[in-house]
């Protein structure tokens, strides 16, 4: 393998081997190659390329391939060779080429130089992988016969995967919500209603887009878009819940948008990247995590676009929604809004607008802290911190009634109903089930924690001061009093649509009391949540006034806060990171705090043995706050191995969560929900988002060495011997 630079560069007089599919595979490109006319690929048994018969397969041979000093390029015939290359080496027929699979692992394609009378041997499963993968892509693109570089094949797989995630993954994950796609973003999959339809509610501050809407439903009835008005008070529980009856999406920001075609102007949808393919909703903190890599790659106008997102979630719906779904409305997800404004601030400092921007997200989070977090019922008022600890009735609506059927049907017995009936009286409260009530407050509370599921959480959700949420509000507390005294003088005033609770409008913020906000949340945090014997912080049962014990790698977001004391970081490091600390970075928590696991208790996805990208990426950030800079580099070295030699053995998959203990087969993730983002056909089209951004992210921390040899597919342990024995 070489290690090329992710830079574009021009190994031949002709194009970039490494340019993005759109420009590799035109029909400009193909009329440019030295050497256009093509002769026929037809492939004939008993040659090298010769399929199975029998169930068996030629022998290897010694190769005769021709010796070139130049770049070698392929003349390829799309299909036959995309049919020949599947039936000899996907022979478990899931269209990937993976380890898993039992061909050959060679195949013979001729030389552009020759017009393909001349044979060349592609070896080994990462190249015959990415033949495959190109020539999905060029067949996306219609095309027939094309002109492939060999530099495209063997390119070092951390360069491969940084330039997939910049110059695809992105732009894969990429939605719009306006007329051009609401019949089909509008559309819910989980929409188990009698008659799903595309459907939005718009909140009554932005009646352009009522009518926006309206006019796309007049002049196109065969969507059937039902635009409804949202209630001014649309996080009320019982009216959430009678939304149930009619899901739909909801309304955010959109820009003027002049038609360069016929000149008018008409309202368009801001981007957004979603966490999967699968997904067409606005996240919380996925989009948080996803900036980080956005903003490496340059993709600053989606950031921005993302934080204007949520400020008019915060100004209608009075918080960042888990999604932009009428489900949603009584449920938030862990804060990171601050932190996210001010990174894209210091991109655009300069550009008209940019205090602005900078204002309007401010404001956003002084009234997401006062109206979420800082108010019953997810304020503790003995301890002062807070909780995830959302409103709403009944069953949550997102998954269907059946889901619960083992914790339902019992009730439902109980009072002589059919299942179907006591969801329903249920959840308009015609029967009282007090059990049930702390049941689904404390799975509502995990779902807002968007660590679903984990036996941290499981029963005791909403009553827990979490050690993540209430590093996240410290560094709200910081950021809001740092920017109001260095951006506006000290003095903010606050707008009517940004009030909440007792707040009059343009009463002014000062940093001073933001910094005594900040300072009273750490002594309580160090009372209620640090344990100075097991040096690391805990989850604070607010029912049973004590510490839950639960070893979680939530311990680490004070460091990425700043909360945590210097002594305390050290302590963190010294005692708590060596018990999570695995072949493949962080774990989410430690296998004695998880437990035994079997038929009647499964693992769950956010517990051992499961590492997540949000986890290693603020345990590194904090790491490198405190000056442990070694330890930051080495994790990502591991997170970063493990992505990478997935995405060689596995056909370029990057999935959403890992099995940090498996140095074979990491993605391979049955718990709970599966994995997104391992099923796809031929080539990955969007990797994972808060996985790219890991990538992305974590290449910037590690050495020139360190890159060379994850290019290499070399082990941290191999890596860190190799170092030592050089005296490095």
């Amino acid at each position: 393998m070489t290690s090329q630079s992710l830079k574009s560069r021009q190994l031949s007089t002709v194009h970039d081997p490494y340019a993005a599919p759109h420009i590799y595979y035109s029909d400009h490109i193909a009329r440019n190659h030295a050497r256009s006319r093509t002769y026929s690929a037809t492939v004939e048994n008993g040659g090298r390329n010769a399929t199975k018969t029998d169930g068996k397969f030629p022998g290897r041979r010694i190769s005769h391939d021709e010796v070139s000093m130049q770049p070698r390029r392929f003349l390829i015939q799309v299909e036959p060779t995309l049919k020949t290359l599947l039936s000899r080496e996907d022979t478990d027929e899931n269209y990937q080429i993976t380890i898993d699979d039992h061909g050959p692992k060679v195949l013979s394609l001729g030389t552009l130089a020759s017009n393909a009378h001349n044979k060349f041997d592609v070896r080994g499963n990462y190249m015959l992988s990415n033949l495959l993968q190109e020539l999905t892509i060029a067949q996306d693109f219609g095309r027939k016969t094309i002109v492939l570089d060999e530099a495209r094949l063997n390119e070092n797989p951390v360069n491969r995967l940084s330039r997939l995630i910049t110059y695809s993954f992105w732009d894969g994950l990429t939605r719009r919500i306006d007329g051009s796609n609401i019949e089909k973003v509008g559309r819910d999959p989980k929409d188990w209603t009698d008659d799903p339809r595309p459907r939005i509610y718009v909140p009554v501050g932005a009646p352009e887009q009522h009518e926006y809407y309206t006019r796309i439903a007049r002049e196109h009835p065969e969507m059937r878009l039902d635009v409804q008005w949202l209630a001014k008070n649309c996080d009320d529980d019982s009216y959430v819940r009678d939304l149930n009856a009619a899901p739909g999406l909801l309304a955010i920001a959109m820009e003027e948008h002049t038609d360069p075609v016929t000149g008018k102007k008409d309202l368009r949808g801001l981007p957004f990247v979603v966490p999967g393919g699968r997904f067409n909703e606005l996240y919380g903190w996925d989009s948080y995590m996803e900036s980080l890599g956005l903003l490496i790659n340059d993709r600053v106008d989606l950031v921005k676009s993302m934080v204007i997102h949520f400020c008019f979630c915060i100004k209608h719906y009075n918080k960042i929604l888990n999604a932009n779904r009428t489900y949603y409305l009584t449920r938030s997800q862990p804060p990171f809004l601050t932190d996210m404004a001010l990174r894209v601030y210091e991109r655009i400092r300069h550009e008209p607008g940019a205090l602005d921007f900078l204002r309007e997200a401010t404001l956003a989070a002084i009234k997401e802290y006062y109206s979420v977090w800082m108010s019953a019922p997810r304020l503790d008022p003995v301890t002062g911190l807070s909780r995830y600890r959302p409103g709403g009735f009944g069953v949550p609506p997102e998954t269907e009634a059946s889901h619960f059927l083992h914790i339902l049907m019992p009730f439902a017995n109980k009072h002589g109903m059919s299942f179907e009936e006591f969801v329903d009286a249920y959840n308009h409260r015609r029967v009282s089930e007090p059990v049930l009530d702390e049941y689904f407050l404390h799975d509502r509370a995990v779902r807002e924690s968007g660590h679903d599921t984990s036996y941290r959480l499981e029963k005791v959700a909403a009553n827990l001061a979490v050690v993540d949420v209430n590093a996240l509000l410290y560094k709200y507390e910081v950021d809001i009093g740092r920017i109001i005294r260095n951006h506006f003088g000290d003095r903010l005033e606050m707008p009517p649509e940004f009030c909440a609770g007792n707040m009059t409008p343009y009463q002014a913020e000062t940093s001073a009391s933001w910094e005594r906000r900040a300072r009273k949340r750490r002594v309580a945090v160090d009372k209620y949540l640090w344990d100075e014997e097991e040096g690391m912080y805990f989850d604070y049962d607010t029912v049973k006034q004590k510490h839950t014990g639960y070893e979680s790698a939530t311990t680490f977001w004070p460091m990425w806060s700043g909360l945590a004391s210097p002594r305390q970081a050290q302590m963190l490091v010294e005692r708590a990171l060596p018990k999570f600390e695995v072949f493949g970075g962080l774990v989410s928590g430690t296998e004695k705090s998880r437990g035994a696991v079997g038929l009647e208790r499964p693992n769950r996805q956010w517990d051992f043995p499961f590492g997540w990208a949000p986890q290693q990426i603020l345990a590194w950030v904090g790491l490198q706050r405190y000056g442990y800079d070694a330890e930051a580099q080495r994790l990502a070295y591991r997170w970063l191995y493990m992505v990478t030699k997935a995405f060689v053995d596995f056909n370029g998959v990057v999935v959403e969560k890992y099995d940090v203990t498996r140095p074979i087969d990491p993605h391979k993730v049955e718990a709970e929900y599966g994995n997104q983002g391992s099923d796809f056909k031929g080539v990955p089209r969007e990797g994972f988002g808060w996985v790219n951004a890991s990538y992305i992210y974590g290449l910037t921390l590690v050495s020139a060495h360190m890159r060379r040899a994850l290019g290499t597919l070399t082990t941290w342990d191999k890596f860190d011997s190799a170092m030592s024995a050089l005296g490095i």
